[in-house]
């Protein structure tokens, strides 16, 4: 599915302020995607489907959730959509990433926008903030996620994980290390892909 601005803002009922934002963010990616590699460049020409659309659908599982850790942020995806959509509602992101070149870039969108969100050069495991959700797009399979946001569930977290394809053989995978409840919804952005709720985490003994 080809997305414009205007049909993003359509889905998501996004105002003007929101869409602004994101387009100068989309500019931002592209600008600095040319000398250091964020995301895949063939997908920046899609970017209001496969990056702010995908992204932006986590809000539709949590819509009360204020406080949200995005786990090897990279380009702030999805944690820099989330915090243009949280800058209006009193919300906060935490966008952690243990590579400083990254978080340079994360730190320079959120400065340039504004935005409401905690920008953190280091290892997912070791920043574990008090957040109502945890998420990651594109970190790794989820048995190893999971061990990246354990501190996270143990303090109260939600998660909510941007998984492909292969979403349902990665729940399986992660169930023979890992105790949790588990919800797969279908992505807004792609028919393949899948958003994964995740409660009560504990490891298997």
């Amino acid at each position: 599915m080809t997305l414009d601005a205007a049909g993003f803002q359509r889905a998501i009922g996004a105002n003007d302020a929101e869409i602004a934002d994101l387009d100068a963010y989309r500019r931002m990616l592209i600008e600095s995607n040319a000398v250091m590699n964020l995301v895949g460049p063939d997908s920046l020409p899609d970017f209001w489907n496969r990056h702010a659309l995908d992204s932006a659908q986590l809000v539709d599982h949590a819509p009360a959730a204020r406080t949200w850790a995005d786990l090897g942020a990279g380009a702030g995806l999805p944690g820099v959509v989330l915090a243009v959509l949280m800058k209006g509602r009193g919300g906060h992101v935490h966008l952690i990433d243990s590579l400083q070149k990254r978080c340079r870039f994360l730190q320079s969108v959120v400065d340039a926008l504004s935005l409401p969100a905690t920008v953190v050069w280091a290892r997912a495991e070791a920043h574990a903030a008090v957040v109502d959700v945890v998420t990651a797009r594109a970190v790794a399979p989820l048995t190893k996620l999971l061990g990246y946001a354990q501190p996270y569930h143990q303090k109260g977290a939600t998660g909510l994980y941007l998984k492909g394809e292969k979403a349902e053989a990665e729940v399986a995978e992660a169930r023979q290390v890992w105790h949790f409840e588990s919800e797969l919804f279908p992505s807004r952005s792609d028919v393949r892909g899948r958003v994964v709720s995740v409660r009560s985490l504990r490891r298997v003994r």
